[in-house]
């Protein structure tokens, strides 16, 4: 979604020594993001339900979007049940943006259940946390005008195509602005609630959207290789 052109003291103090990580010269990062999880899970409970429902939001929203997406590509049963390519893609984002509003609400709803951390709990860590909070909504709302509302919606999912891979701020930045500026709102909302919880469930997000991107981004390919290759083959 919204890719290309085409929102206390740890249970256990011993849970991560210094060396989790084996030191910062020989960094694997896929064992970094391991090693953040368990520090982490030294100050969380995650059997609270609110953490439950947290999780299961996370994991859910990219799942359905990209199973209805796909779904609709391959039988355009939303577009013929709509009488429009463009009103089902409308239905179809306005359904995204209530589960992601659902997602908000657990996320921080599992924060606010959990313990703070005392080194988090300060002013400074407040300024940091909006700064990142700034900085991941200039990226999603940049992409959302960027793209225009079927672009960020999968519209090209629906045959509503661009003509060119949009280019501009903040695609010229990095790939993929829309998820990680979401979870740049995510981290930062967090540090604000000085919630280690909240950190831990932001982990969770960088994954699966990473998972998403690898999901997405050779089936959108494909998509665009197929209107290439018919107006090729129309001229």
């Amino acid at each position: 979604m919204g890719r290309r052109g085409g929102p206390a003291e740890p249970m256990s103090s011993s849970v991560a020594g210094p060396d989790c990580c084996g030191g910062l010269g020989n960094v694997d990062f896929r064992q970094a993001d391991l090693c953040v999880m368990t520090w982490l899970l030294g100050y969380v409970d995650p059997s609270d339900p609110c953490f439950v429902a947290a999780i299961l939001t996370i994991a859910f929203n990219p799942l359905f979007w990209n199973v209805v997406a796909r779904w609709e590509q391959k039988t355009r049963k939303l577009s013929k049940a709509f009488r429009s390519p463009y009103l089902a893609c409308y239905s179809l984002g306005a359904a995204i943006l209530l589960l992601n509003i659902l997602r908000s609400h657990c996320f921080t709803q599992a924060m606010l259940s959990q313990p703070k951390m005392e080194s988090l709990d300060n002013p400074m860590a407040y300024r940091v946390g909006l700064a990142l909070l700034g900085v991941g909504s200039t990226f999603v709302l940049s992409s959302f005008f960027a793209l225009g509302f079927t672009g960020t919606f999968l519209g090209d999912y629906f045959g509503i195509l661009k003509e060119a891979r949009v280019t501009t701020f903040p695609f010229n930045i990095l790939d993929n602005p829309m998820y990680w500026g979401s979870t740049a709102n995510y981290l930062g909302w967090a540090v604000m609630h000085a919630s280690p919880t909240g950190l831990l469930l932001t982990v969770v997000v960088a994954l699966i959207y990473r998972v998403a991107i690898l999901y997405e981004e050779p089936f959108t390919a494909q998509i665009y290789q197929q209107k290439a290759s018919s107006s090729h083959k129309r001229s």
